[in-house]
């Protein structure tokens, strides 16, 4: 069967487009200042992974281990965010979290938080 591409109209597909680049872009911003010990980034992180805000889809994994980061660099709301969707999470899920946790943090010797 062949696949149909519809074309929206009025410039639609490109006002979806530059939201994403937006999107995009908020993102990027987070991980850079994360990347350089911003606890509030890596808190940023975990809300947008927990609640697909600026189009990213809602990844519980990747917002365990942000909020999780940022509990261990000492975000205040961080732990109790880890807490509440560790609630929705299977152990798997909670181990790979971590795992990922670690993994950034060797990734970069600038990246620890403390």
């Amino acid at each position: 069967m062949d696949q149909v591409r519809i074309k929206l109209v009025g410039g639609t597909d490109t006002q979806a487009e530059t939201k994403r680049a937006e999107y995009d872009a908020v993102v990027a911003q987070c991980l850079a200042a994360a990347e350089h010990g911003s606890h509030d980034a890596l808190f940023d992180l975990g809300v947008v992974f927990s609640t697909g805000d600026h189009g990213v889809a809602v990844d519980l994994v990747e917002a365990h281990k942000w909020f999780n980061l940022a509990a261990v660099g000492g975000h205040e709301d961080a732990a109790g965010c880890r807490a509440d969707i560790a609630e929705d999470m299977t152990a798997r899920e909670v181990a790979e979290a971590q795992r990922r946790a670690r993994e950034w943090l060797r990734a970069t010797p600038a990246r620890r938080v403390a």
